[in-house]
């Protein structure tokens, strides 16, 4: 019996996400791709966006941004850069800034990096320089002698989310520079967590603070499902 290729298999997954091809008369909207309403909309958008033009929803969600912004150092090609990536797009940050190394892994990414911000710095102090010149605060994640707890801390509106290197967490630089600490609650064994995970708890705790939950909006009339 053969055995199903991973490559095999994510065509399968990709067949059965999204919708099939339009039905019906075409909307004449510049925003939908007509490329998407021929063969069907099968990427990792919600329903809202199905068979839009990336250009389109980048535009639509520009105005919606939220005022945060995440950095996240990179020396070692960090492969949580991706995920923090596309936490970013799900909670509508303003920007991710990458400090450090500007090659990162986009697989992790899953193409969001197509609908979010992504800014680089050479350094954590042209990163600092960006942020004094915007006038946010830059409030560095990390579990640290001195930190603050995230879960009971206020966090501003508008600033900067800081989140060190995999592994060997925020540069010397990075922790000198921050206007801030904070650090995260755990109650196990082990010294730290990942840094995708932080920064997504990061994010999601400036979002209960300061964000109304999204509406869902119907799906598009002329969209066909699919059984899968």
């Amino acid at each position: 019996m053969r055995r199903v290729t991973e490559a095999e298999t994510e065509l399968t997954r990709l067949d059965t996400v999204g919708v099939g091809p339009w039905q019906g008369p075409w909307p004449e909207d510049p925003r939908y791709d007509p490329e998407l309403l021929a063969a069907g909309d099968r990427r990792n958008v919600v329903d809202r966006y199905r068979y839009w033009t990336v250009e389109a929803i980048v535009a639509d969600l520009d105005p919606r941004r939220h005022p945060f912004h995440v950095a996240i150092e990179n020396w070692r090609h960090d492969l949580n850069i991706g995920t923090v990536v596309r936490t970013a797009n799900a909670f509508l940050a303003a920007e991710v800034h990458i400090v450090g190394r500007r090659r990162w892994n986009r697989r992790g990414a899953m193409v969001t990096d197509r609908y979010q911000h992504v800014r680089h710095h050479p350094d954590v102090g042209s990163l600092v320089a960006w942020a004094r010149e915007a006038g946010l605060p830059l409030l560095a994640v990390d579990n640290l002698p001195g930190a603050r707890p995230l879960e009971t801390e206020p966090l501003p509106r508008a600033c900067v989310l800081l989140f060190g290197q995999e592994g060997s967490g925020l540069s010397d630089e990075a922790r000198d520079a921050a206007d801030g600490v904070l650090s995260i609650a755990q109650f196990g064994s082990t010294r730290s967590i990942n840094a995708g995970v932080a920064a997504g708890i990061a994010m999601h705790t400036w979002i209960r603070l300061h964000a109304s939950p999204p509406h869902r909006a119907a799906p598009r009339p002329g969209a066909v499902p699919d059984s899968g």
